[in-house]
């Protein structure tokens, strides 16, 4: 089984791996093979394993990237993803490893990516990154890190954004997201509804340009939960996960006032 990389004229006609199998996020998948194929006019690169699997990796130059940092020259990794039975088959080390040369070839700087402080759904294994040589640069609340692998000493050091807010205005749930996963664009209604059933206003912010990304209040900007303007998770959690949550979340604010 040998990796492939998906092009223009190729991407319809090819699975991408997220919500592989998920019938319920079609028009989501859809909407991410649009962005995808946006993107690649701009550098971006989606190779995964010529099987069905979940296998795959995403990147493009970090001037390019939807997230709030600062790497110039440098390949941001927007996911490497290796799930099931093809993990510890050496897939994430040869994906990465073809990230570099490419960005090698590219004349870039390094390599950088968001891992969390520890293992969170949605966000790489940081142990795997700092084993493949990757050294953290920065970190932004709660949990986020940056880290980097550059092979140019003289090259400007990754940072987050400093005008990255946590916390805003805006009052019961609001969130961020991008069309950049299936399951975040796929999950919003479900979520809707539950905030409905318990009376809780309820917003979304569809980020559509890169420019709003970068200067979004959440680092992770796939999706973000914010609750009476301050982070919550980055998660893309189900509904019933999410009712959950929620319940919570008001009966902590109930005791505030």
């Amino acid at each position: 089984m040998g990796i492939i990389q998906l092009t223009k004229n190729t991407i319809e006609s090819e699975h991408i791996c997220c919500a592989l199998g998920a019938k319920q996020y079609e028009s989501a998948v859809s909407e991410k093979k649009k962005w995808l194929k946006e993107r690649m006019d701009e550098g971006l690169v989606f190779s995964r394993l010529d099987e069905r699997a979940k296998v795959f990796i995403e990147y493009l130059p970090a001037e390019m990237a939807w997230v709030p940092i600062q790497a110039p020259n440098y390949m941001y990794i927007n996911c490497l993803w290796i799930s099931g039975r093809y993990k510890n088959n050496g897939y994430a080390k040869q994906l990465l490893s073809e990230c570099r040369e490419d960005a090698r070839n590219r004349g870039m700087d390094g390599i950088v990516h968001i891992v969390g402080q520890k293992k969170y759904p949605y966000l790489s294994d940081k142990q795997f990154f700092q084993y493949m040589g990757f050294e953290e640069v920065d970190q932004a609340d709660p949990y986020f890190q940056l880290v980097t692998l550059k092979w140019n000493d003289q090259a400007v050091m990754p940072a987050f954004n400093k005008q990255v807010k946590t916390i805003s205005d805006d009052k019961g749930i609001s969130i961020y997201y991008t069309a950049q996963c299936p399951f975040a664009v796929g999950i919003i209604d479900d979520l809707r509804k539950v905030a409905e059933s318990k009376d809780v206003l309820f917003k979304t912010f569809h980020i559509r340009t890169r420019e709003e990304a970068q200067n979004a209040p959440t680092i992770w900007t796939t999706f973000g939960i914010f609750y009476n303007g301050v982070f919550i998770t980055h998660e893309i959690i189900s509904a019933n996960k999410f009712e959950k949550l929620l319940t919570k979340l008001m009966e902590g604010n109930s005791k505030q006032l």
